[in-house]
């Protein structure tokens, strides 16, 4: 087993000093966040503290509804439904670079049933 010269020793206690501070500093910042130890904070770190929540769970809510568009998509697929955009797509005919759309008539009505006498 070799042995660490003094000059290196040093350098090595520095360096598990410095990673036992910023562990600690970022466990303090994840308490912080969780909403805990919060008595010593100033109203701007609180708010700093808000904003950072507010960013974060904007990125969540964002993955949220990408995923949720994507699990649509894949049960519209699986249930053989043409998606919207596509169907819509269909109904648009090119003619000579000029653009013509196509009237589809339905037998869709919206309004309450008739009543029979």
């Amino acid at each position: 087993m070799t042995s660490l010269n003094p000059l290196a020793a040093h350098v090595c206690k520095e360096d598990n000093f410095s990673m036992a501070k910023k562990i600690e500093h970022l466990e303090v910042s994840k308490r912080k966040l969780l909403g805990h130890g919060l008595e010593s904070c100033s109203i701007n770190e609180l708010q700093q503290i808000e904003n950072q929540l507010e960013r974060s769970l904007s990125k969540i809510r964002a993955q949220k509804n990408q995923l949720y568009k994507e699990q649509i998509e894949r049960l519209k697929e699986e249930c053989g439904m043409v998606p919207l955009l596509a169907w819509s797509e269909q109904a648009v005919v090119v003619n000579n670079s000029t653009t013509q759309t196509m009237e589809v008539e339905t037998e869709l009505f919206i309004g309450l049933p008739e009543r029979s006498k």
